[in-house]
């Protein structure tokens, strides 16, 4: 059964029940000491993370063809980015071509002290440009952009079965790729208002929030919300959610544009 994602912070995650969904920021102090030095070392440069592909200059055209898992990384790795808002840590994926981040709303939600880091080590200060709660996502302005900035390829839908590609900063390690399949589709969550919800099996954990689910073919066809927590203790279940890229573009109830969802 599914339950309402929760805000991971280190209050609620210990307080939470069982049967619960898990929104998947990494809260200060809610991680083991190693995650924590495996993303400074990640966005410092250092060799304790994965490292995102050498971004190109030229955005890849829309893919056509089933690509391998390592073909899907380099395309997609380059257009991901790490997001540290206040204490929590989360992923985004750049959507447009002026740099603008795609990612999920709780991760940024009520703070004001948002860090992007690029796949080519650029920093930069952004602010929340617009949101939309009811589906859990949101959009970044960053102050700077990297010399190169390759948008993601949005669209494509979500098929019971099909092969599908996380990628993240799961417990701080960043650039993380899993794959799986497709679960389910119109998941709901009982507690909140998302609904329509990508089930996959891909594995997923705190700091994975606002990544993208891509299919075989290199397409953002979600963006990574939360878990199924039975145990209330933020464990990877084996089922995951995410919103649907037409979903998380579309119409907004939040703080972004009268009519419309997070401005791409």
């Amino acid at each position: 059964m599914e339950r309402a994602p929760q805000e991971a912070d280190a209050a609620e995650a210990q307080g939470a029940g069982a049967g619960r969904s898990r929104r998947l920021v990494v809260a200060g102090g809610a991680i083991v000491v190693v995650a924590v030095l495996a993303y400074w070392l990640g966005s410092s440069g250092g060799n304790g993370a994965g490292a995102a592909p050498a971004p190109s200059a030229t955005p890849a055209p829309t893919p056509s063809a089933t690509l391998t898992v390592s073909e899907v990384f380099k395309r997609a790795g380059p257009s991901v980015a790490v997001i540290q808002a206040g204490k929590s840590l989360g992923t985004g994926v750049i959507a447009a071509e002026d740099g603008t981040i795609l990612t999920a709303y709780h991760v940024v939600k009520g703070t004001e002290d948002v860090t992007v880091t690029f796949a080519d080590g650029t920093k930069a200060k952004a602010v929340v440009s617009s949101s939309n709660p009811r589906r859990d996502v949101a959009t970044l302005k960053p102050a700077e952009l990297p010399e190169i900035v390759v948008p993601a390829t949005l669209g494509g839908g979500a098929a019971v079965g099909a092969p599908v590609v996380a990628i993240g900063n799961p417990l701080g390690l960043t650039y993380s790729v899993s794959t799986g399949v497709v679960s389910g589709l119109n998941r709901s969550a009982e507690e909140g208002d998302l609904s329509g919800l990508i089930q996959f099996d891909a594995s997923v954990n705190p700091g994975s929030s606002g990544g993208p689910l891509l299919d075989a073919r290199g397409l953002v066809i979600g963006i990574v919300v939360s878990i199924a927590d039975p145990g209330g203790d933020e464990a990877f279940a084996g089922i995951a959610f995410a919103v649907p890229i037409g979903a998380a573009l579309g119409g907004s109830e939040g703080d972004g544009p009268p009519g419309g969802g997070p401005e791409i």
